[in-house]
């Protein structure tokens, strides 16, 4: 089924954009709860859990028996955490729709593996573009921009939803800053995204206010406005 002509890949999906990841093309890296309605990427790959319905108080307590008590997970949606869950961060985001966005190749971009990720980790501790963990690397493509054999830039790609493919780890070393390098990082890995049928999107902070600039400039569209919750599960 192609990206535009059926429901399993429409954009009703970005709605829940972790469990559709977890529950679809990244069920690799998916630990699921015991009533399997819940699910949350492996430790090292991503910090993100979901709910199979956010408004199924058993949803919610089937991730709590996946965490455990007093653990924090972190979710995101627009959702109202049950009693007994307590919320430590809410960060107000966007969601852009990215299938305006003109895509091209990069020549001076090169792929980036596991062999790149003390260098990735270096970079994303500096920058500070949202969470990178030692095999993020896996979910997807990643590319990267070399001056002097140092990793001065980089982009690659995180959730995965039937049809869609989240860019994210966009940053570039504040010496570098200025020359356009994020913006040709993100229509390369864009490219990618495209060749093999699907369509990017992203998020961000709202308050990242520049980078949510710039990608507008590029043609990305607002979406969607949820939220980024670091919640606790009930200690008992």
């Amino acid at each position: 089924m192609s990206p535009e002509s059926g429901t399993l890949c429409g954009s009703e999906v970005l709605d829940n954009p972790v469990w559709a990841a977890l529950s679809g093309p990244h069920r690799d890296f998916a630990e699921f709860a015991p009533a399997g309605l819940a699910a949350r990427y492996t430790r090292d790959t991503s910090p993100f859990a979901a709910l199979s319905d956010p408004l199924d108080p058993r949803a919610w307590a089937d991730l709590a028996a996946l965490a455990g008590p007093g653990e924090e997970v972190w979710v995101t949606g627009l959702l109202t955490p049950p009693p007994g869950w307590e919320t430590l961060v809410s960060v107000p985001g966007v969601q852009l729709d990215g299938r305006a966005v003109r895509v091209e190749a990069e020549p001076e971009a090169v792929p980036l593996g596991p062999g790149d990720v003390r260098e990735m980790l270096e970079l994303v501790e500096l920058t500070r573009p949202g969470p990178f963990l030692d095999r993020t690397v896996e979910l997807g493509t990643y590319l990267g921009i070399r001056h002097e054999g140092r990793l001065v830039a980089m982009a690659g790609e995180r959730m995965r939803p039937t049809g869609w493919s989240e860019i994210s780890a966009v940053c570039t070393h504040p010496d570098h800053q200025g020359r356009g390098l994020a913006g040709r990082l993100i229509r390369a890995v864009a490219a990618e995204v495209r060749e093999r049928g699907d369509r990017p999107f992203l998020h961000a902070a709202a308050a990242n206010t520049g980078a949510v600039r710039l990608y507008e400039a590029m043609g990305f569209t607002l979406r969607r406005s949820p939220l980024f919750l670091g919640v606790r599960t009930p200690r008992a």
